[in-house]
């Protein structure tokens, strides 16, 4: 594992997930296996491990992991293609478990070559898989100003969207926007207020992150396709890091618990609604011990769920 790389919540995810050694689990967002390494850790020889990831250098990790360890396979890619992969290895119903640690990791946000750091200067990239897809830079030298401010106040909750949106609309028309020090300059100076202890262009960099990576669109397109593919007694264990990942796990896994949704009023028993998952647990945060390690553990949840039908 990278050094400056500490997996949030490392202990209590892998115990929420790990229910059968022998099982096979899937590792959503491999970052740089520290989960992963735990999960086969706890796993006896006949146990498995799936692991996903869209970068390029996170994946090249964990070939090296599985060049050692046979119970390891890889796979370079968007963990939409989950029920795909499942399928394809015939254990459709079979899954024991499903972990995603979503976001952005340290070692991505640390090199500023990756373009996800408004402290450092580098490239204004953002994408998770450098091989595909539109790059921030080239996304906000094409973009109407009108997008701009809709993905800032959508994906970052940025309520000075539109100010900022003009902005970056306006200096474009000098010069093409190609560093991460530039937009976050630009950011600054547009931005009226700043929030105590948070750098101005914090949310926006969110935001577009978010935008130019389908993050929360992926999000809610695979937690569906997770339900199909898990055991019965299998887990779903998701660590998030800002308030719309979390609400968007919190609401697949509450309708998932209730069931079918019939109005309030209607004679019918909780078992007659066919609920699918049960609730594990509540919600957990980093705690002190792990904040004093690794700040970047301050905004993680985790919810756990299994599936009963």
């Amino acid at each position: 594992m990278d050094k400056q790389h500490q997996s949030v919540l490392l202990e209590q995810a892998v115990q929420a997930l790990l229910g059968d050694k022998d099982g096979f689990y899937i590792d959503a967002t491999f970052g740089r296996g520290g989960h992963s390494k735990r999960i086969l850790a706890g796993l006896s020889e006949h146990g498995r491990l799936l692991v996903i990831d869209k970068d390029p250098e996170a994946v090249a990790m964990a070939r090296r992991i599985a060049e050692q360890d046979k119970r390891l396979s890889v796979h370079h890619g968007s963990y939409t293609a989950l029920a795909e992969l499942v399928e394809a290895l015939g254990m459709k119903g079979q899954v024991a478990g499903v972990l995603m640690d979503l976001g952005v990791s340290s070692p991505q946000l640390d090199d500023p070559l990756r373009g996800f750091s408004f402290m450092q200067d580098g490239p204004l990239d953002m994408r998770m898989n450098t091989t595909a897809g539109i790059s921030a830079k080239d996304w906000l030298a094409q973009a109407d100003e009108r997008s701009i401010a809709d993905v800032l106040y959508q994906f970052g909750e940025e309520r000075y969207s539109r100010r900022i949106a003009a902005a970056i609309v306006r200096q474009r028309q000098e010069k093409q926007i190609s560093s991460t020090l530039e937009l976050a300059e630009i950011i600054k100076t547009a931005h009226p207020r700043w929030e105590k202890n948070k750098h101005p262009a914090t949310r926006s960099f969110q935001a577009i992150r978010i935008f130019v990576n389908s993050e929360l669109e992926d999000l809610r397109r695979t937690l569906p396709d997770i339900l199909e593919v898990l055991a019965i007694g299998g887990r779903l264990v998701v660590i998030s890091f800002h308030s719309l990942e979390d609400r968007i796990v919190k609401r697949f896994i509450q309708d998932e618990v209730r069931g079918d949704d019939f109005p309030a009023d209607l004679p019918i028993r909780q078992e007659e609604l066919k609920p699918r998952l049960k609730h594990i647990g509540k919600a957990v945060k980093a705690s002190a011990e792990e904040l004093t390690e690794n700040i970047r553990a301050r905004s993680a949840v985790m919810r756990t769920a299994e599936k009963i039908a």
